[in-house]
């Protein structure tokens, strides 16, 4: 199971997005037959299969094992990843890019697009180095014990969050302590030599959330 997904074909947004089939890709975040997740939904198995079967069509899903019930085969499905996420040019800019100033949310929201799209980039690529690394090992020792967990290759990144408080006559004086920072860092390590490392910093308001929001992004929306 990766940990992330980037879907960039309209096909597999159209598949995954309807609210019961999303359900059904969330009841999967652990092996289950259709009969179980018919169960846990209230759903007909029948209802359940149909929509097992497009997400496993687009990938999105995966059959990883199979058991006997009653005579019948009974197929065991798990979602591919723990987490979906939609790229941008699945509808693509319409029009050209403004040109924002810094301080704008337009300026952030096209940096965040940039962002989102190398991060995925970069996690194919480590999950592409980590299935030839399985690959190799599995030539080397067959004899691995199934289910054993493998070592996931990853890439170098860093990710820091955290929360400050700035008066507002004091803002000015803030993102001029924030521009000297990061200018620092730039001069300090901006030679030609070394690995090449893309630096981001976004800086917005905090918002509370409130139940809306996690009605909105389909939190505790559906029966468990």
């Amino acid at each position: 199971m990766r940990d992330l997904l980037y879907l960039e074909r309209v096909e597999q947004a159209e598949t995954l997005l309807k609210p019961q089939r999303i359900e059904v890709l969330r009841q999967l975040a652990e092996p289950r037959s259709c009969t179980e997740v018919a169960a846990r939904l209230d759903q007909t198995q029948q209802r359940v299969y149909y929509h097992v079967k497009r997400l496993v069509e687009h990938g999105l899903v995966n059959q990883v094992a199979e058991r006997r019930v009653r005579g019948i085969n009974e197929g065991l499905y798990q979602a591919t990843a723990r987490a979906y996420w939609l790229s941008p040019r699945l509808v693509g800019r319409i029009g050209q890019r403004q040109q924002r100033d810094e301080a704008s949310l337009g300026y952030l929201l096209d940096l965040m697009e940039e962002v989102q799209s190398d991060v995925a980039a970069l996690h194919t690529q480590a999950a592409r180095r980590a299935a030839q690394h399985r690959e190799a090992d599995h030539q080397q020792a067959p004899r691995r014990a199934v289910g054993e967990p493998d070592d996931e290759p990853d890439l170098p990144s860093l990710g820091v969050s955290g929360e400050i408080r700035v008066r507002p006559d004091r803002r000015p004086e803030f993102m001029a302590d924030l521009k000297a920072a990061l200018q620092d860092l730039f001069t300090k390590y901006g030679g030609a030599e070394g690995d090449a490392f893309k630096l981001a910093v976004a800086c917005y308001p905090d918002r509370p959330h409130d139940e809306d929001d996690r009605s909105r992004r389909g939190e505790d929306r559906w029966p468990r």
